[in-house]
């Protein structure tokens, strides 16, 4: 079996791994994304999604002691004067967060102060439901955009792509999926999220049902970009906002 790329793998010594960027997709128009984040360690090596003004949502496999949240950004090379840059003060991953199968693969990272909230930095919606199969959703990032080499961009990424059927994504990943987990993207392949859009938001309607987690190899035929199901930790994200 193909070893599991985890997508968070970005950053300097991974530049040659596979693939955390979105394949396929196009730049997205600027600041059509206001609540993704790039979480920065001298690098990008992770996504993210701003759910209020002192909070943002990413995958338990993008911990880092140390993080600083870069929101406003579209192209993150150069300063457009539209950033906001602040530490990360709490990094809280889930509980039962599983490091081999990346089950519970979610994090929450309280800011060190609130960010401010204007037309290039907004918050996305936690959802009100969980999603359902052929849903029209958008992944964003600025992972790896080549399936089969290295190509990372300095401007965000996005792709259009649906929610796949439980049912089909457990035989592409059997005794890998998870009920914590939902699969989006295209089962032919071509076009997928990638290496460095780990934590990222796939957003559908307005609401953030994924967060960008794993796959085997970017749009690879058969094997859609796994995510962390956020319809299942309303509860726990609201409960450690209010105890933090």
């Amino acid at each position: 079996m193909k070893a599991l790329i985890f997508l968070a793998l970005l950053g300097a010594a991974f530049a040659a791994a596979e693939d955390d960027r979105v394949v396929g997709g196009y730049e997205c128009p600027r600041h059509s994304v206001p609540y993704q984040v790039s979480l920065n360690a001298g690098y990008h090596f992770c996504g993210g999604s701003l759910i209020s003004s002192q909070w943002v949502v990413s995958a338990a496999h993008c911990y880092k002691s140390r993080i600083q949240v870069r929101l406003g950004e579209h192209n993150i090379a150069v300063n457009e004067g539209t950033e906001q840059w602040i530490d990360g003060a709490k990094m809280i991953k889930h509980p039962q967060y599983n490091s081999y199968n990346l089950d519970n693969d979610i994090m929450l990272i309280k800011l060190s102060r609130p960010a401010t909230l204007n037309s290039y930095v907004q918050t996305v919606s936690l959802p009100s439901r969980c999603p359902v199969a052929d849903e029209n959703c958008m992944v964003s990032g600025w992972g790896n955009m080549s399936a089969n080499g290295s190509n990372f961009p300095d401007r965000l990424q996005c792709l259009r792509q649906p929610i796949i059927d439980d049912r089909i994504c457990r035989n592409a990943y059997p005794h890998l999926f998870t009920e914590n987990m939902l699969c989006s993207g295209f089962m032919h392949g071509g076009a997928s999220s990638c290496q460095g859009d780990s934590g990222g938001p796939l957003v559908c309607n307005g609401q953030l049902q994924g967060v960008v987690s794993w796959g085997y190899d970017c749009a690879m035929k058969g094997h859609p970009s796994v995510y962390a199901r956020v319809c299942r930790y309303n509860s726990w994200i609201s409960s450690v906002m209010r105890s933090n």
